[in-house]
C-alpha cells in the first residue's frame, strides 16, 4: 500500500470484537475497503444467544460511539462486591472482625456506571444490524462475507500483504483475526500459519459452571438489581452478574478433579450456593440448567505476524475470574483502528501496536493467571493471604480507585 492507495482490510470473525472493529474502521477510515468474514450465515438469528457478557464502561462507550448500544436491553453495574469465604485458618479472626470485603462503586469513581451486563445476542445483533446498514450504504467499499469460513492466512511480499483463503484466495494489506472461543476449543484450533510463535498454554484444571440464577426476593429493598457479586471460595471464584429481568448470570468455578457441582441436583446446587456467597448477597431460589466449560490460559506471545494481527480471544483466552476477556479485545480493536487512522504505514502501525498494547494486555493476563492459579495452591495460609489482600485494597482508597479505572478503561 502506498500513500495514494486505500487500505484493504480483512476482518475474520463477526463476534462482538470483530464487528466492533469493522464498524470502527468503516467510520474512522473513510477510504478503506473493509471485508468482514464469518463462517455463520448472515440470516442465522444471533439475538437469542443467552450467554452472559460483562462489559466495562470503556466497552459501553465504544458501542455508543458505533451506534450499536441498546441501553434498554442492558443492566448497568453500579457496584462490584468482592469477598472471600473464610479459610479455616482465619475462621476465628473472621468471626470477630468479619470477612474481608472489597466494594467498588460507580458513585465513588465519579462515573454513571462501572459497566453493564447483557446477553451475547444483545451485543452482537445490534452490531451486525449497524454493520449491514453501513454495507448497504457503501456497497463498493464495505463487504460482508458471511457463510465464508477462512481456511488459511498467508503473508506475502512484493508488496507486503496477506492472502485470505475463504474458498477463493484474496489479497489484503492487513488481516485482523478476531474470532476465538472458550479454552477447550481454542486450544485445539489448528495454526493456519506455520510461522506463528507458540502460544502460552496452561490448563487450570478448573471447570466453570454457567447459567442463570433467580433470587428468592428482590436484590435490594428498592428493587434495584445493579450489584455484581464475586466470591472467592476454596474451590475457585463464583460470580453473580445482574440481569435486566431481575435475575443474575452465574459463573461458578470449581476444581475439575474434585467437582462439587456435577453430581448435584438443581435444588442441591441452590442450597450450596446460598452457603457459598457472602451474607449480603440476596438468597437464591432457583437455577437454570448449568453448562460446564473447562478453563485455561491460551495467549499468543505477540499480536502480530507479518500483516496478520490477532485480537480478542484470538490473541488471549483468559480465566473469567475478572470478566475482562471481551473488554481487552475491544481495547485491542479500538487502538488498532486509532493508529491506522493516524498513520498510513501499516508495518509501522503494527510495530507500535505491539508495544503500545503490551502493558494493558500482559497486566490483565498476569492478573487473571495469578488469581486463577492461587486457587490451586496448597501452601498453608495462601487463602488467608488473598483475604488480607482484599482487605488491604478496601482500606487503600487511591489503590482501589486505580484498580477500578483499570477495569473500566484498561491501561492508558
Amino acid at each position: 500500500m502506498n500513500e495514494s492507495t486505500p487500505l484493504k482490510l480483512a476482518v475474520v470473525g463477526a463476534g462482538p470484537v470483530g464487528l466492533a472493529l469493522a464498524l470502527h474502521a468503516a467510520n474512522a477510515l473513510p477510504e478503506a475497503e473493509i471485508t468482514l468474514f464469518d463462517a455463520r450465515p448472515a440470516d442465522k438469528d444471533v439475538a437469542g444467544d443467552p450467554r452472559t457478557l460483562a462489559l466495562s464502561l470503556g466497552s459501553v462507550q465504544l458501542l455508543e460511539r458505533l451506534g450499536a448500544w441498546r441501553a434498554d436491553k442492558a443492566q448497568p453495574i453500579a457496584e462490584v462486591h468482592v469477598s472471600q469465604q473464610a479459610p479455616s485458618l482465619a475462621a476465628a479472626f473472621t468471626s470477630r472482625f468479619g470477612e474481608p470485603v472489597l466494594t467498588i462503586r460507580a458513585s465513588d469513581e465519579g462515573v454513571p456506571l462501572l459497566g453493564a451486563v447483557l446477553s451475547y445476542g444483545r451485543v452482537v445483533a445490534p452490531l451486525q444490524e449497524v454493520w449491514l446498514a453501513a454495507v448497504a450504504r457503501e456497497p463498493g467499499r464495505l463487504f460482508s462475507r458471511f457463510g465464508a469460513s477462512v481456511a488459511a492466512l498467508k503473508n506475502v511480499t512484493g508488496p507486503a500483504g496477506v492472502e485470505v483463503d475463504a474458498g477463493i484466495a484474496e489479497r489484503f494489506d492487513l488481516a485482523v483475526v478476531a474470532e476465538g472461543g472458550v479454552f477447550a476449543a481454542a486450544a485445539k484450533q489448528e495454526l493456519v500459519d506455520g510461522r506463528r510463535s507458540p502460544a502460552i498454554r496452561h490448563d487450570y484444571s478448573q471447570t466453570a459452571w454457567v447459567g442463570v440464577a433467580t433470587f428468592a426476593t428482590s436484590p435490594a429493598p428498592d428493587g434495584a438489581n445493579d450489584v455484581a457479586y464475586e466470591r472467592f471460595t476454596r474451590h475457585g471464584p463464583a460470580a453473580l452478574l445482574p440481569l435486566k429481568d431481575g435475575r443474575a448470570g452465574l459463573v461458578w468455578c470449581v476444581d475439575s478433579a474434585d467437582d462439587p457441582v456435577r453430581e448435584l441436583s438443581d435444588a442441591q446446587r441452590v442450597a450450596v450456593l446460598n452457603t457459598v456467597f457472602h451474607p449480603r448477597t440476596p438468597r437464591l431460589a432457583a437455577l437454570s440448567p448449568l453448562k460446564a466449560f473447562p478453563l485455561g490460559l491460551l495467549a499468543e506471545r505477540t499480536l502480530t505476524d507479518g500483516r496478520t494481527v490477532r485480537i480478542g480471544n484470538a490473541a488471549q483466552t483468559l480465566h473469567p475470574v475478572a470478566g475482562q476477556g471481551l473488554n481487552l479485545g475491544m481495547r485491542d480493536a479500538f487502538e488498532l483502528v486509532r493508529r491506522l487512522a493516524r498513520e498510513r504505514d501499516v508495518d509501522a502501525v503494527l510495530r507500535k501496536l505491539e508495544w503500545q498494547r503490551a502493558p494493558d494486555r500482559w497486566a490483565m493476563i498476569a492478573a487473571t493467571d495469578f488469581l486463577a492459579r492461587s486457587f490451586t495452591w496448597t501452601l498453608p495460609g495462601a487463602a488467608a493471604a488473598r483475604g488480607l489482600g482484599i482487605a488491604a485494597l478496601q482500606a487503600l482508597g487511591p489503590v482501589k480507585s486505580a484498580i477500578a479505572r483499570q477495569m473500566m478503561f484498561g491501561s492508558r
